[in-house]
């Protein structure tokens, strides 16, 4: 059996001393003042059970599972070792020794069961609570732990820097990038743009006409540069358009021609 195992047997066996403990402490109080055995498990049923093994599952993983995973062996030189781990994880089960041998000459067993019960939650809320907190703080006193702490941190910072660096050179590049591409295309777009104003100019009876042109040159603006393409030569053609009315207000059809061209839609009327 590996250590691992052994750890995980010994868990089991602890949770559930640990769990009928709990159960066991508050029955006993309830028969001793006088409470009959039907309302007792009337009050203590299946759901408090449950209720109970979830606490003590949930104690467990807060005080030693969650805590120890994220624990490092050169700044925790003892808290991480086997020895230790299975003294802790044992806990309910010292505790209920303890208990046991405080009690060896007790001739009522309730009474018995109850010293046994109090041994446990008492060693288990010790070991738990006060003596796994205290020794990881005193092992971060070390010399060594703070040493190599410290030198974690930094290296975790300086990791968080580079990595900080890294995005800002990437958008950066992704800025420069997209400047050119739209440096570029202003001048692929620029005669598009004006035949787009024109368009937009157009009297009525050139509208299907009109209408059709610009899909073509919407088709061409998504297959040169995409919906950025589309939008840098939309604002071409609106710019053009205000330079050159005639006092005439234009309606801007372009957002509805264009509709369904690659990721091109049309704006929501609402």
């Amino acid at each position: 059996m590996t250590t691992k195992q052994a750890l995980k047997l010994t868990h089991m066996a602890s949770t559930s001393l640990f769990m009928a403990c709990i159960v066991y402490i508050p029955v006993l109080a309830l028969r001793q003042a006088g409470f009959k055995w039907w309302l007792i498990f009337s009050l203590s049923g299946h759901s408090v059970v449950v209720v109970l093994l979830l606490v003590s599952l949930y104690l467990f993983a807060l005080f030693r599972e969650v805590g120890q995973a994220q624990r490092i062996e050169a700044e925790h030189p003892l808290t991480t070792t086997a020895y230790y781990m299975a003294f802790y994880v044992a806990a309910p089960l010292l505790g209920g020794f303890a208990g046991t041998l405080g009690m060896l000459g007790a001739g009522d067993p309730f009474e018995f069961l109850l010293g046994v019960s109090l041994g446990t939650l008492g060693t288990t809320f010790a070991i738990w609570v006060i003596v796994d907190p205290l020794a990881a703080l005193l092992e971060m006193l070390l010399p060594a732990s703070r040493t190599h702490r410290a030198e974690r941190l930094a290296q975790a910072e300086a990791q968080r820097r580079a990595h900080k660096e890294r995005q800002e050179h990437v958008l950066a590049e992704a800025f420069a990038r997209e400047e050119r591409c739209r440096e570029h295309w202003h001048q692929e777009l620029h005669p598009r743009a004006e035949r787009l104003a024109a368009l937009l100019a157009c009297d009525a009876s050139r509208f299907t006409q009109a209408e059709q042109e610009a899909l073509n040159i919407g088709a061409e603006a998504w297959r040169l540069g995409g919906l950025s393409c589309m939008h840098q030569l939309h604002d071409m053609a609106k710019a053009i358009l205000g330079q050159t009315a005639d006092g005439k207000e234009r309606t801007d059809y372009i957002p509805y021609w264009w509709d369904g061209i690659g990721d091109w839609r049309k704006p929501s009327l609402g």
